[in-house]
């Protein structure tokens, strides 16, 4: 167990939760990276430890109450307490509203916004006791817009930044820092080199993780609550 803070990435997908997961790796810290299935997660922790980080990798269902306390009991256990939660969990199937299927609605719901909530809890749960950590939450252009054929992102995302804003009002006075960040437009398919180039109309997922690393930096006196990110080209 090292004394450093440790990172939790929920929804480490490829991508920007790799991204994020390695950019607070390349700062020595310890880093948990979740998903629901173990094989996503057991690479990109294997990544980051053959380039000298600390990282390990745990399956979990971030809809289930009890495996997300589990998750954090098993963090804790193994890389100290967290200090940063990032929750980047989404699920989106497009569809009009007519042919949104009960089912699909909710699966989207839970995934996009009630996990957010039961991770956030939890986070905030340990973070009180010390007085201090970050909680972020991905959200999308969806949290400010429900287009059409969007039912099932646009819900969940404005429950998303519901939840961050409501956290950040109660947290931040006891010395929890909560973010929401809006990623308005598509980010690039692949995880890229930081030094590599992105066409001009995608977000680099490496860019995003650096904002991420930023807003945990920031000092106390000067938070973010909300920031949105865009290519320089994207339309808003």
């Amino acid at each position: 167990m090292t004394d450093a803070g440790a990172v939790l990435v929920v929804g480490a997908g490829p991508g920007l939760g790799a991204a994020v997961a390695h950019r607070f790796a390349n700062a020595e810290m310890p880093v948990a990276v979740s998903t629901r299935t173990q094989a996503t997660v057991d690479g990109l922790a294997g990544e980051i430890n053959a380039s000298g980080g600390n990282a390990r990798a745990y399956a979990a269902d971030a809809t289930d109450e009890d495996a997300v306390e589990n998750l954090f009991d098993r963090v804790e256990k193994d890389l100290g307490p967290v200090d940063v939660a990032v929750y980047n969990a989404g699920a989106f199937s497009r569809s009009p509203v007519v042919e949104t299927s009960a089912q699909e609605f909710m699966d989207c719901w839970r995934i996009g916004c009630f996990g957010g909530f039961l991770v956030g809890r939890e986070a905030a749960r340990r973070m009180l006791a010390r007085n201090r950590g970050t909680i972020i939450l991905t959200g999308a252009t969806a949290a400010l817009r429900g287009s059409a054929n969007f039912v099932n992102l646009a819900v969940g995302k404005f429950g998303l930044r519901a939840l961050a804003q409501s956290m950040a009002r109660e947290l931040g006075p006891e010395g929890i820092h909560v973010a929401h960040v809006i990623i308005d437009g598509v980010i690039a398919a692949e995880h890229r080199d930081q030094t590599s180039t992105t066409a001009d109309d995608v977000l680099s997922a490496e860019a995003i993780a650096q904002t991420y690393f930023e807003i945990h930096s920031q000092h106390r006196s000067a938070w973010t609550l909300e920031v949105d990110l865009r290519p320089y080209v994207e339309r808003f």
